[in-house]
């Protein structure tokens, strides 16, 4: 008998033992496949298992409290053993009308997690109050909520998604007129057409995703605050339905997303709604050219306000260049973009190198409203390596939005503001590094800009060492 026993504890023993080890190596794929405790919980849900586990376990404690083969068949899966068993994606798409709006700043870390959720939920109620939103189709139209914002996909007509961004815009322009400075709801708004493929989630109800969904984010992500921009896939549709469309949608050509794809857009704004700037780019404005041949150890902006009344300001951009490739180059790339519709040759540019000798612009490739690109011809080729070599940009250009933003392309040992205004200007004295991923700012702390009061003028000047390549910076006047 007690030879008996001896057997059945031996036996018991090494399935324990068996079971930890294979725990062990469950635990070691989740952390490499990046999962943890949640997806634990689910798989148990979706098996149905009735297991003693508590939410406040940790995975090694949830994974003693399973069965062998529960075990057994988690540790498939995170071997790609159990690719058999998953559902064929079904082929089939649908294709619908999309609005995708979210607030701007809500991850913002100075905002009390308070105000952040005060914030979604005036947005939600107010999408609630627009007569779209109340006649959409409860059936055919589908709808979720992403966090700080909405994505409606409209199943009928194209023109629902504008209708729903014009009367929401005009509604939170009420909500904002009894509220100051943070307290203020701020969203931006992306409208797309195309098809999204139906996914069972893990609770087995329907969930969409796919190319339409997809684009309507990258449209939005590229928006202002309290801007409404349209792909002109749909924006095209809508224009020729009526003259009143027609009237708010302007086409502002293409703009660069994601994975080097471009996009053609509308801004779509009218009296007293929407924003008439140019979208944000990945490269905020203005900077050298995004991948440069370049490094620029040293750079010097200069902003002199010459018209108090229109903001007219003279710009000089002052660009250290060192050539980084291993070849001579005789051509730099400029891109340039401003807060109100100016023509190329109205903005009276001119470049100088080192020699004070003017350069020629050998082809303007963008001459937009809004944004401008063009390339320079260099007298001397720049040779791989060779320093003491200065470019000189200056052009005017009207700043009525008080703020200049400025994104590195490369690192940079010396970086240098100084702007100068007519005295009586009220300034705001705000410098703020921004993340140009997110758009996210976050007020600078040091270095302090220094401000000199003078007879006729106020100087602002601001000075940093050993800044690396794309960062981004706004001066707010």
């Amino acid at each position: 008998m007690l030879k008996a026993n001896r057997i059945i504890t031996r036996k018991h023993n090494a399935k324990a033992t068996d079971k930890n080890s294979k725990i062990a190596e469950i635990l070691g794929l989740l952390e490499e496949s990046g999962k943890g405790k949640n997806w634990i919980l689910q798989e148990i849900k979706r098996h149905k298992l009735k297991s003693p586990i508590r939410t406040t376990m940790n995975s090694f404690e949830i994974l003693k409290y399973c069965p062998d083969g529960f075990i057994s068949h988690l540790l498939r899966v995170l071997k790609n053993d159990d690719f058999e068993n998953f559902p064929d994606v079904k082929t089939l798409t649908k294709t619908y009308h999309w609005f995708f709006t979210d607030i701007v700043g809500s991850a913002n870390p100075a905002l009390l997690t308070k105000d952040q959720a005060r914030k979604v939920w005036a947005l939600n109620e107010l999408i609630g109050r627009t007569e779209t939103f109340r006649q959409r189709n409860l059936k055919s139209d589908v709808m979720t909520i992403t966090g700080d914002g909405m994505v409606i996909g409209f199943s009928d007509s194209p023109e629902k998604p504008l209708r729903l961004a014009i009367e929401l815009h005009k509604i939170i322009s009420k909500y904002n007129e009894k509220r100051k400075g943070k307290d203020k709801l701020n969203i931006r708004i992306g409208i797309e057409t195309g098809p999204v493929y139906f996914i069972k989630d893990l609770t087995g109800k329907d969930n969409f995703w796919g190319p339409g969904i997809i684009m309507a984010r990258r449209v939005m992500d590229l928006a202002r605050p309290m801007q409404i921009l349209a792909s002109s896939r749909i924006a095209e549709t809508i224009y020729k339905l009526s003259p009143e469309n027609k009237s708010v949608l302007h086409d502002i050509g293409e703009y660069k997303i994601k994975h080097g794809e471009k996009l053609s857009l509308y801004n779509i704004y009218g009296e007293g709604w929407g924003n008439k700037l140019p979208p944000f780019r990945a490269s905020p404005k203005p900077g050298p050219e995004p991948h440069s041949k370049f490094l620029f150890p040293r750079i010097e902006l200069k902003l002199d306000v010459t018209n108090q009344k229109t903001m007219m300001t003279h710009h000089t951009w002052i660009w250290n260049l060192v050539n980084v490739t291993n070849q001579a180059l005789d051509q730099v790339s400029y891109y340039l973009e401003g807060d109100v519709p100016r023509d190329f040759s109205d903005l009276n540019i001119s470049i100088k190198d080192e020699e004070n000798k003017k350069l020629q612009i050998i082809s303007v490739n963008v001459n937009k409203p809004y944004n401008k690109e063009f390339l320079v011809k260099l007298n001397k080729p720049l040779k791989p390596g060779q320093k003491r070599r200065f470019l000189t940009l200056e052009y005017d250009w009207e700043e009525p939005e008080r703020n200049f933003q400025y994104t590195l392309s490369t690192d940079c040992k010396k970086f240098k503001y100084l702007l100068t205004l007519p005295r009586g200007i009220e300034i705001k004295q705000r410098i703020l590094k921004v993340d140009p991923a997110t758009k996210a700012k976050m007020m600078l702390v040091s270095p302090a800009a220094q401000i000199k009061y003078l007879k006729n003028k106020t100087e602002i000047t601001w000075q940093k060492s050993n800044l690396y390549a794309y960062e981004a910076y706004r001066f707010e006047w």
